[in-house]
């Protein structure tokens, strides 16, 4: 949901931002694994039941996220490497996070809702494979109720107090759940929709097959 609607005016806002990281020597790639780094210091707190902490802490790895991609344009160097790099981080941090969560609800809470975080995390792999696949058969899969934003903004709702944490997970999962199943079905869709007709040869102009052979223009990416 943040994703596909809110995009387009957080990137006005955090460009200027990310002009000034570059300035002072910031690179994305140092703001993507650094964020790694305070992601695994997040999960620790949650493993030890220090909430408060965790919050301080998931805040500043929401910051390294939102802000290595305006660096990577500020610094014009954005590239496949780096964004491969940003994904593969993006996804170790989700497993750390929920990897805390586990280790905190085996230490307080024994039985199996261990499980919990295992199924979050489940659901939200699924979101971002599916994406992935989608993307890379050239069909279009954003957009929906629980990307990973509005996880992190969850996640730190939950640690607001020890009484809602639990509802809380409960809650994620159902809504990482529904978004896993509605990117599944959007593209289920798309993917039957039979591809746009080519445009025909008019076989009344004389010089149509000189045109479409002529040299086209470069678009940019």
């Amino acid at each position: 949901m943040f994703d596909g609607n809110f995009r387009k005016s957080v990137d006005a806002t955090t460009a200027p931002i990310g002009r000034w990281l570059v300035r002072v020597g910031f690179s994305a790639d140092v703001l993507t694994g650094s964020g790694l780094v305070f992601a695994c210091a997040t999960a620790w707190a949650i493993a030890v039941g220090y909430f408060y902490l965790a919050i301080v802490l998931l805040t500043l790895t929401g910051f390294h996220d939102l802000f290595d991609g305006p660096v990577a344009k500020a610094s014009h160097r954005a590239s496949q490497r780096g964004s491969f790099f940003d994904s593969v981080v993006d996804r170790l941090s989700d497993a750390v996070l929920l990897g805390g969560v586990a280790y905190y609800l085996d230490a307080r809470h024994h039985g199996q809702l261990v499980l919990l975080p295992f199924a979050i995390l489940t659901t939200t792999f699924m979101i971002s494979y599916q994406r992935s696949k989608a993307e890379s058969l050239g069909l279009d899969a954003k957009g929906g109720l629980m990307e990973r934003a509005e996880r992190m903004v969850l996640l730190g709702i939950a640690l607001l107090a020890t009484q809602i944490f639990i509802p809380v997970l409960w809650l994620m999962l159902v809504l990482t759940a529904m978004t896993a199943a509605g990117r599944f079905w959007r593209v289920w869709q798309i993917a039957a929709s039979p591809p746009p007709a080519a445009p025909s040869m008019s076989r009344t102009h004389p010089h149509s097959s000189r045109l479409r052979r002529g040299p086209s223009r470069a678009s940019r990416h």
